[in-house]
Formats: structure tokens, sequence, C-alpha cells
């Protein structure tokens, strides 16, 4: 008879998902990719310093972050019509392929004597314009290769290798620099991606879609799609306020520490990481949430972070305080994993593709701008009034949706209720 030891791996809601015949065969170029992007997270920005010229460090470091992720928003609509009716590993690998080509030109350049720091961004820019249908590609291959019972704990799965690479990848990135330099990092970077679209090829040789639309359809069609639906419309609003109301703790988190409490960079450094680690712990969690009602937790997910950051607004101590901010990247970790389901469940696997682009397009935007609000919000009220005043205003967001999720509810006749999800075996 075997044993409970035996019966656990079985018993995970991630087993379906680890011993999958494709996905497991993804997954590990996936890890590989992710932690490159950990590296590159301070490699891109320790290059474009080193590049700069004097007095203008600040505005290009800004941009080169800047292009990292944003020009993802303009390729969504760009390549909408292309790209259409395309495959998850297609998408997903098409990605992979000019991110590994436009990353692997900034060293290239670099041994030319070519590389200014104008065609370093540019080249940075040019890296991250399929990264929306990347993305997209992810979770639609999920959808298509997964029953629906199975694709929350198949997005945790992503979710927690980036959370691990995020904690990993920085401290690992500072010693590679140290040794090679920074463009060598990026080379590095570019070979992860290299590896995983060669992953996606040979695990998931393509193949005609069964989704595929006519060319002449909209760039925008999946902007179109939330638009006409009240449900994914609002998930969009909740997650598009959640991360715009996260941006300005990137700016007062820092002057908290300097100024506030009178500490130094390791304290802060302390606070990310154990942001991280709660992270990673919630990743592992979401998975085991696959029966929970996926609206009601996603929206209790931000009340509960607001909650969670409510100790670093108040002045708490630092005893407090930490515990609570690591409380708050294990309560912030599943909210993807549970928005993602939600997409998958709500939207047409034909549909998937450009809604989920569309909605990565809006939403690498709002941190950014609210990381913009941040600096002058900090200058007129202080750093820990603008802690205070994001906590309160998350909970307040959470709150307002749950009202008008429970509001929508009572109203709706009950023979409507399965009209606004549709089944991804659909």
């Amino acid at each position: 008879m075997p044993t409970d030891a035996a019966r656990f791996p079985r018993s995970s809601p991630y087993w379906p998902v680890v011993s999958h015949p494709q996905l497991r065969r993804v997954l590990p170029g996936l890890a590989v990719s992710a932690m490159g992007d950990g590296l590159a997270v301070v490699a891109v920005i320790w290059l474009a310093i080193q590049l700069a010229p004097d007095g203008q460090r600040e505005t290009w470091i800004a941009l080169a972050m800047a292009a990292y992720t944003l020009p993802s928003a303009a390729g969504t609509v760009v390549f909408g019509r292309l790209l259409r009716g395309r495959s998850g590993a297609q998408l997903a690998g098409w990605d992979a392929i000019l991110r590994a080509t436009a990353l692997a030109a900034i060293p290239l350049a670099y041994l030319l004597g070519a590389l200014t720091i104008g065609l370093y961004v540019f080249l940075l820019a040019a890296s991250a314009l399929l990264h929306s249908w990347g993305s997209a590609g992810r979770f639609t291959l999920i959808a298509e290769l997964l029953p629906q019972q199975h694709h929350l704990p198949a997005n945790a799965v992503l979710s927690t290798i980036g959370g691990f690479a995020t904690i990993v990848g920085p401290p690992l990135a500072g010693l590679l620099i140290a040794w090679v330099g920074p463009v060598w990092v990026i080379a590095i970077d570019a070979a992860t991606f290299a590896a995983l679209a060669l992953t996606y090829r040979l695990a998931l040789p393509v193949r005609k879609s069964d989704h595929r639309r006519e060319r002449s359809v909209s760039r925008t069609e999946g902007f179109a799609v939330i638009r006409r639906n009240p449900a994914l419309l609002g998930l969009l609003v909740l997650s598009l306020g959640f991360f715009f109301l996260f941006g300005p703790v990137y700016v007062a988190m820092p002057i908290h520490i300097t100024d506030d409490l009178h500490a130094s960079a390791t304290l802060l450094g302390a606070y990310y990481t154990a942001f991280g680690v709660g992270g990673l712990v919630g990743g592992v969690v979401a998975g085991h949430l696959r029966r929970w009602p996926l609206r009601a937790t996603t929206i209790s997910i931000v009340v509960g972070f607001g909650v969670a950051m409510l100790p670093l607004g108040l002045g708490a101590p630092v005893s407090l305080s930490l515990p609570a901010f690591a409380l708050a990247g294990l309560i912030w970790a599943p909210y993807m994993a549970t928005s993602m389901a939600l997409f998958q469940r709500s939207t047409f696997i034909a549909q998937l593709p450009a809604v989920l682009a569309a909605n990565g397009a809006i939403l690498v935007l709002a941190v950014p701008l609210g990381t913009m609000l941040g600096g002058p919000l900090v200058g007129a009220i202080g750093a820990r009034p603008t802690l205070l005043l994001c906590a309160m205003a998350i909970v307040a967001l959470g709150l307002t949706a749950g009202a008008i999720a429970i509001s929508r509810r009572s109203s709706r006749l009950p023979g409507d209720a399965a009209v606004t999800e549709v089944s991804a075996s659909h």
C-alpha cells in the first residue's frame, strides 16, 4: 500500500502541471529565462550608468528601464493584426526570439565599439515590443493544454518561477557584474531567451491553430472584447488601480528608510527581501486556492494587501512593519494567478491571446505612472503619509470592488449567472 509520502506528489494541485508531457518540457526553459530577467534588472541599470554622459545618468537610467518594458504596450496594437489567431506557443516563442536577438545585439555592438547610450536604449525597446504578446502566449498555452480546474495552479507555477528569480537574480547579477561587467550579464540574459525559444520549438512543435481568424480583424480587438465584457472590464480596472496605487511605494520606501527611520540601504534591502520571500511563499500557496471563488479571492487579495501595508504608513516599529511587509508580499503573490485564471475562464481561447495582450499593455503602464506620481506626492506630504495614503486607497479600492460585485450579483437573474463566464473548453 502506498505511503502518505508516496501519495503526496500526486495529490498536490501542482502535479497535473509539472507532470504534463508538454509543460514539463517547457518549465525548465521558463525558469532559465526568468533567472535571466532577474539578472537583467540590475545589469540594465548598471550598463546605462556606464554608457550615459556625465550629468545625464538619472535621465538615461529612467529611459533604459522604461525601454525594457513600456514598448510592449505599443507592440500590442502594432502587431495585433499580424499575431491574431496564433497559438500560445507561437506567441511566447516569437517574443523569446525577439528578446534574444535584440539583447544579443548589445554585446555585439559593444565588441564592435559601436554601443552608444542611444543605441542601447533603442535595442532595449526593440526587445520589449512583443512582451505583452509573449506573456499572453504563456497563459494562453496553459488554457490550451490544461482543463479549467488546473489553470490556477499552472498560473501559480509561472508566478512562483518569476518570484524566485527576483529574489536570486539581483544579488547574483551583482556578483557577475563585478566579475565580467554588465554587458556580458545582458549577453547571458539573451542566451536564456534563446534557450527558451528553442525549448518552445522542440517541446511544442508548430501546428496549425484551431482558432485562426481572418486577417482583417481589428488590431485592437482585445481591447474591444474587454470593453464589451463587464466582468473583464471590472477586473482590468481593479488591476490597474491596484498596481497604480502601489507605484508610489517605490519612491516613498527609500525616503522613509533614510529620512524617517535614519537607517541605511541595508534595511531597505531587508524590506524588499522580506517582501520577496513572502511572495515566494504566496506563489506556492496560490495553487491551493483553486476551490475558492476566484472573483471574491481576487478582490480580497487587494483588501488584504492594503491592510498589510498599514503598519508602514502608521509608523509601526521595524519589528512589526518588516513582517507586515513580508505578509503583504505573501498576499500579493496569488493576485496574478487568480486574475489570469479569471481571464482564462471568461474568454474564448480564440480571443484569449488578444485579450491578455491588451490587459498586459494597459497594466505595464500602471506601476510606472504610479511611481511618477510618487515623486511629487512624497515631496508634498512626506514619505510615511504617502505610504499610509497608498495603503488606505488600496483598501478602499478593494472594498469598492467588493461592493460593486455584490450589487451586481444580487441584481442578476439566476439564469444569467452562467452568461458572464465562458468555459475555456469552448
